[in-house]
């Protein structure tokens, strides 16, 4: 995943453009993933999908004609999505131009401009104060014409017709946490998952933040009736504890489901409510759709000091916490495929259990007497209005233990799931 990231991290990427294009051809490399292209002027609800955007080059040099800002060097450099310009000004005339971070002196800012027509460059504050007055020579070689926005999609079948969501913002360009951790991520989890039987179908996107959430929704309105479950994933590879930030519905499955994986697996972490700002999930979240997708993060942001600026880079993330992100994912979606409601075939007192040779560890893996107690509770709260996530939240029992006596409760036909009790 680190790796993944390393090689993604040059490309200057944007809301719409080539850079998009070249990180989506570098994921099919890795996935089966099906690249759409809408053409500016299309009209998604109350938006329309902008002029496409690209850069080759951009500079400013002093009156030596030494490049003082160099795109070359950083990508950050430009104020994403500058209209064209060349031309010589003074540095009074430049400064309104110049954007910069006075708290933290030594790093570049990201900053964007996509809706409103702007140039500019962005520089450590402690390079703008170091600038002579004098004349300047600015150059934003850039394009703003009629063109698409770029997006990846991929879907991973599954037995049932509900599906689970999985999506990350691929519209910012050398920012390591904040773009490219989710990215890796959920490349790594969707070839996890390909490799699984599945209960779930699983959707993947790979999306330009906000527009390209509106699109999507724009054009898939019946396919997003059928998400049961989903999550946003953005800056997951840093060492800070996991934050989740519930869905709209704050008490929906895969919100108890992360929160039960979060708090059963000992990992470090908050809960946070829903709030109608931050990443795609305030777009699936919207009231005319509701949603069950929540946000995944580490580090929160605009609450990290590397947030938007050249600090977040390569040494920022970490394979450590990459790889424990995509242990907790792979988690999430063994609960979610685990949790259904069960009916028992014996309901009326506790049924002997050991004449079914079920009074044993299973696999020496397990403690005997939780897995004990766990065949107990699915017994007993099988009703068929209770789900493997509800007895998990009720028993304390880890969830993992409770899928394991399923498995064997249903093997000596104890217990059959409700549909298949209510069909026959």
């Amino acid at each position: 995943m680190h790796q993944l990231i390393t090689d993604l991290y040059p490309i200057c990427r944007s809301i719409t453009g080539d850079g998009v294009r070249q990180t989506l051809a570098y994921l099919q490399r890795h996935l089966p993933l099906q690249i759409r292209e809408v053409p500016s002027g299309t009209p998604a609800f109350d938006w329309t999908v902008p002029q496409e955007w690209n850069i080759s080059d951009a500079w400013i040099k002093n009156s030596r004609g030494e490049r003082v800002v160099d795109f070359r060097q950083s990508n950050l450099h430009v104020l994403n999505y500058s209209t064209p310009i060349r031309r010589k000004l003074s540095l009074t005339e430049l400064r309104p131009h110049l954007f910069s971070l006075p708290e933290q002196p030594d790093r570049i800012p990201y900053r964007t401009s996509y809706y409103q027509a702007n140039w500019g460059f962005c520089l450590p504050h402690r390079q703008l104060l170091e600038l002579e007055e004098g004349e300047y020579e600015v150059c934003i070689d850039s394009t703003l014409e009629p063109g698409h926005l770029s997006y990846g999609e991929l879907f991973l079948p599954g037995a049932a017709d509900e599906e689970v969501l999985i999506s990350c913002h691929i519209c910012h360009p050398s920012l390591a946490n904040d773009n490219l951790s989710g990215i890796a991520v959920a490349a790594m989890l969707a070839q996890h998952l390909g490799q699984q039987e599945r209960r779930y179908g699983y959707r993947f996107l790979f999306i330009p933040g906000t527009i390209g959430a509106i699109v999507w929704l724009s054009r898939n309105q019946a396919t997003a009736q059928r998400i049961k479950h989903g999550l946003v994933l953005t800056c997951v590879g840093d060492p800070s504890p996991f934050t989740y930030k519930k869905s709209r519905r704050g008490n929906a499955t895969i919100d108890r489901a992360v929160a039960c994986v979060l708090g059963q697996g000992g990992y470090a972490h908050q809960l946070e409510e829903f709030t109608p700002y931050g990443y795609d999930e305030r777009q699936f979240c919207s009231p005319g759709f509701n949603l069950p997708v929540g946000c995944l993060m580490r580090a929160v942001h605009g609450r990290f000091a590397e947030y938007h600026t050249s600090a977040d880079n390569l040494a920022f993330v970490q394979p450590a916490a990459l790889t424990e992100t995509l242990k907790l994912l792979t988690e999430v979606c063994g609960l979610l495929e685990a949790d259904q409601r069960y009916v028992n075939t014996n309901p009326n007192c506790e049924p002997q259990l050991g004449k079914r040779g079920l009074y044993r560890p299973i696999g020496g893996q397990m403690d005997a007497k939780g897995y004990q107690m766990a065949l107990l509770w699915m017994l007993n709260m099988s009703d068929g209005e209770h789900s493997l996530l509800d007895i998990a939240e009720r028993s304390g029992l880890p969830w993992a233990t409770l899928a394991a006596a399923t498995t064997a409760l249903r093997e000596v036909g104890l217990l059959v799931p409700r549909e298949e009790e209510h069909s026959a």
